[in-house]
């Protein structure tokens, strides 16, 4: 097909938004729903109105982040209001049909009031909307005009200064500001420039990224397509862990469309602006979601760390200028082009602007992913989001950050997030994970798990990271088996500050936060081990 201008991205979101059925089911088909059994549900669903003759669209969506209720459905028929069913496994399908399609009953008890005020949705704006895998279901929702919108109308260095006014952050951990790293890599002169999207998402319990490139693969190509312009780049790159098939798979499907239509490759939209993708799967090593390993990998060396400066942005992939953004920070992009970076830094909280995505897992209620402003305090996340404990059990502590962050107590519940605030507390925002735990965990032991997962990810490099953290898990473990003597947590200590003073990358430096934070706020609990050691001994 010939390559598409901005008049004809207009027309298909007007053809797309008018053939619109009034009768539509919805499934929501990424890895948390598969899971569950939304396959089988979709298939039963399709069935089902195909031998009732009924004028039903059954289509695929992304996950909507109420993974808690998967298989996750959505029903829109004609005489009756839209409802979110929860729970609908292939055994309840009849059901549906019989109350609810025909009956024009809703099912009172698989309903789910999925409106919740406290969340807003920018980077999940289309997650659980559309199907996935449809480039005219994306443009429908404005996807793609953003794109236009730059390349007809702003510099390179407007886009940088728009993105500076917005106070994006990069959601990849670190949170240093978006426009001022594309800034600074535009102004490095060089013959070609690269910009990658990190994927390489490896935190236990962490999946905003993969709901991203599973549930709305074009926003990220979008947001990747523009931060190119804006630093002078021709060609990026997806950089995704290879455990996650789906998002792969859907992120290929959508390079293959954006191609057809002419919305990446030469002469983008008649602007003259040359953008190319690739992807590059990583091997499960948690140490390339480092910027200068996942470099090393892409270039197909072994993923090691290497010290900065020089920093990508000056010297990085192939030895040229490299800007490195996660799913998150590039799916804000096209939403931030289309509202303006004024909007976006009206916010948020202080200096940490827009909404933030967390995985909301461990001990909770309600787990799934949840948008909310920064600023949010963690008790409405854990409490009203996610309503509270399971099983009646008490909230005791939250882990924000994975492995390389810190344990915060409930007392400590009333704090916004933002990053700085989550520093003070002796955690990290991370790319967003957050595991609730309840009363019945010990903090000993979880520090133990998320040292030991940092040992073992490595890469032996740097001998405070290879050595020190095998030192510090050898305590650790002397205290679990009730082992351990009063001078073990002066040598816990002393340990992770030379760590996060010393070691070669991010990995090294922020590993002992778990144990730092546990000291701090739960040292009672260590000592209360070495204390039955002295029991037992009398």
């Amino acid at each position: 097909m010939n390559p598409v201008t901005h008049e004809d991205l207009v027309k298909i979101k007007e053809e797309v938004n008018s053939k619109v059925s009034k009768n539509w089911i919805s499934v929501g088909l990424s890895t948390c729903g598969i899971a569950a059994g939304a396959q089988d549900t979709f298939f039963a669903l399709k069935n089902e109105a195909r031998l009732r003759k009924l004028p039903f669209e059954v289509r695929r969506s992304g996950c909507a982040g109420v993974c808690a209720q998967e298989p996750l459905v959505v029903v829109a028929a004609e005489g009756m209001p839209v409802v979110t069913y929860g729970k609908l496994t292939k055994d309840k399908v009849k059901r549906l049909f019989d109350e609810h399609i025909i009956g024009k009953k809703v099912l009172s008890d698989l309903a789910l009031n999925t409106h919740d005020p406290k969340q807003m949705r920018i980077v999940l704006r289309n997650c659980g909307e559309i199907d996935p895998e449809s480039i005219r279901d994306y443009v429908a929702r404005d996807g793609y005009f953003a794109l236009s919108k730059v390349l007809k109308g702003y510099t390179p260095e407007q886009v940088n200064e728009e993105m500076k006014v917005s106070g994006l952050r990069g959601r990849g951990g670190a949170g240093f500001p978006t426009g001022i790293k594309w800034e600074i890599t535009r102004k490095v002169e060089a013959d070609q420039k690269y910009i990658i999207c990190n994927g390489d998402e490896g935190d236990p319990g962490a999946y905003m990224d993969r709901g991203v490139l599973e549930g709305d693969p074009h926003s990220v190509i979008e947001g990747l397509a523009i931060g190119g312009y804006g630093i002078g780049a021709t060609r990026g790159f997806f950089y995704i862990r290879a455990e996650y098939p789906l998002a792969i798979e859907r992120i290929e499907k959508a390079l293959k469309q954006a191609y057809l239509y002419g919305l990446l490759g030469k002469n983008i939209l008649g602007s003259g602006f040359s953008f190319d993708i690739e992807i590059r799967l990583g091997a499960g090593a948690f140490v390339c979601g480092e910027e200068t390993a996942l470099i090393a990998s892409i270039e197909g060396r072994r993923g090691y760390p290497h010290p900065r400066p020089p920093y990508p942005s000056v010297k990085g992939l192939w030895g040229k200028p490299t800007c490195i953004n996660n799913v998150e920070t590039l799916a804000n992009i096209p939403v931030i082009f289309l509202k303006g970076g004024p909007w976006f830094a009206g916010i948020g909280h202080e200096k940490s602007k827009g909404t933030k995505v967390f995985a909301l897992t461990g001990k909770v209620e309600k787990s799934g992913l949840v948008e909310v402003p920064m600023g949010t305090t963690l008790r409405e996340i854990v409490f009203d989001i996610g309503g509270g404990a399971a099983k009646g059990k008490k909230v005791k502590a939250i882990q924000t950050g994975g492995p390389s962050g810190g344990v915060i107590p409930s007392e400590h519940f009333d704090t916004p997030v933002s990053y700085e605030n989550l520093q003070k507390l002796g955690s990290i925002m991370g790319s967003g994970g957050m595991i609730v735990m309840d009363e019945d965990d010990s903090m000993v032991d979880i520090a133990k798990f998320y040292l030991g997962f940092c040992v073992d990810e490595s890469c032996g490099k740097c001998a405070p990271c290879r050595i020190g953290g095998k030192q510090m898990l050898g305590y650790l473990e002397k205290i679990t088996e009730g082992r351990g003597e009063p001078e073990d947590l002066d040598k816990l200590r002393k340990i992770s500050h030379t760590m996060q003073k010393a070691s070669l990358c991010g990995l090294g430096q922020t590993a002992p936060n778990p144990v730092l934070s546990t000291l701090r706020y739960f040292e009672n609990e260590y000592k209360e081990k070495m204390a039955h050691k002295a029991v037992a001994a009398s």
